[in-house]
């Protein structure tokens, strides 16, 4: 998939794009199923909420982790997927920063906290905020169940300070205080909610400021993240890094696949 020179003026302007129906019914199966043996590997790549639910399996990508998986290896090299990451970033030597599965629950999936993503990811050591994030909704992403947010065009302020929440779920994150939060959207405008059916995929910049609220809906739902980042944009040396599950040491760049390749697996098995 190509994108146009319009949809590529529209990302940089607001932060993030949207594709509805680019991953086919079939691949969300193959990918939901993988996901789910995945999701019960014993190990440190699966984060768990305070209730011992499942909240975060990490790093699904690369063949070297406990929580492999080849469907998810394959859906970071998908044309559709990989290419428009590409033209965005205006680079094709791209490797996978690291990948992740985010699951709320039904009733009890907990909330994201105001942030960006590069908040923590400069701390890594990358030395530009030129990333972007590929996310696949596997379920539908509704308003009453808790779907991710954006402030359109916030990504354009740069890094914003931010301060470590350790205490309001299971997962460190560094949040935007509430006092700069409610300026920047004085300024920026209003939220808008990040809807869509199983399939949709959204591509957006790491500096966009955006959350998620409580899952108040009966149907739980997996939204699946796939960091892109040029290889020259890669981290230099930091103390104390984070473990390679979330900050990948394999700056190898990706090959572009075919788009038959998840439902390929299915075909090689028959």
């Amino acid at each position: 998939m190509q994108l146009t020179q319009e949809q590529v003026a529209a990302y940089d302007r607001d932060g993030f794009l949207v594709f509805p129906d680019l991953i086919s019914p079939a691949e969300i199966a193959l990918l939901r199923q993988d996901l789910r043996r995945a999701a019960a590997i014993p190990t440190e790549e699966v984060v768990r909420e305070k209730t011992g639910a499942v909240r975060t399996v990490f790093r699904v990508h690369h063949p070297d982790s406990p929580t492999a998986s080849l469907p998810f290896q394959r859906l970071a090299t998908l044309p559709r997927v990989l290419r428009p990451a590409q033209q965005v970033l205006r680079d094709d030597a791209l490797y996978v920063y690291h990948s992740k599965c985010n699951l709320k629950e039904a009733i009890d999936g907990e909330i994201w906290q105001w942030h960006q993503d590069y908040g923590s990811w400069q701390l890594d050591g990358v030395p530009t905020p030129n990333m972007a994030t590929s996310l696949l909704m596997l379920d539908e992403a509704t308003e009453i169940g808790g779907c991710l947010y954006f402030i359109p065009g916030s990504h354009k302020l740069g890094r914003v300070p931010a301060v470590l929440d350790d205490k309001t779920t299971s997962y460190k994150l560094w949040k935007i205080p509430t006092p700069r939060l409610i300026e920047i959207m004085e300024e920026c405008g209003d939220s808008v909610p990040i809807t869509g059916k199983a399939g949709t995929v959204v591509l957006f910049h790491c500096n966009i400021l955006h959350g998620s609220g409580h899952n108040m809906s009966r149907h739980s739902r997996w939204h699946i993240y796939t960091v892109y980042n040029p290889v020259a944009n890669r981290p230099g040396r930091v103390e104390n890094p984070r473990p390679e599950w979330v900050v990948s040491r394999d700056h190898r760049p990706l090959r572009l696949g075919s788009d038959h390749d998840i439902v390929g697996i299915a075909q090689a098995a028959e």
